[in-house]
């Protein structure tokens, strides 16, 4: 798949985290992602993940660009996808995100549209799903 006619690409996915040096170093250690230092501030780290790039906004985020009223919206709002190159890879990594403080929602399994996945709460609770898409 490419990206729109119009040039157009994900750059980044932003999480809102109550800590964002924990939680950038929890998707370092669990998938190898690595830190753009050049962009970190006292209110964001930024991981380049290969295809795009996964950024944590602290809590100040949410003045700063005037989302104050949405701070305390409650519920799933997103869920990170992030795909590995195989089922052993996928099988690995989810014991590895537990030890690291994440909590499994739903073990590796196969799914209907045939992708290896596992469903997961990282430390602060949000969703992502540790893929691999089978032939």
């Amino acid at each position: 798949m490419t990206g729109s006619s119009t040039g157009a690409h994900l750059s980044y996915v932003n999480v809102f985290a109550k800590d964002i040096v924990a939680l950038s170093q929890f998707y370092m250690d669990v998938f190898g992602f690595v830190e753009i230092e050049k962009i970190r501030s006292p209110i964001f780290r930024g991981l380049d993940t290969g295809k795009s790039s996964l950024g944590f906004n602290a809590q100040d985020a949410y003045g700063l660009l005037k989302l104050d009223e949405f701070s305390q919206t409650a519920g799933v709002k997103f869920l990170l996808n992030i795909d590995v190159a195989s089922v052993a890879e996928v099988d690995q990594m989810v014991p590895k995100a537990v030890s690291l403080g994440a909590k499994l929602v739903k073990a590796p399994y196969k799914t209907y549209y045939n992708w290896y996945q596992a469903v997961l709460l990282d430390p602060e609770g949000n969703v992502f799903r540790i893929n691999h898409m089978m032939e």
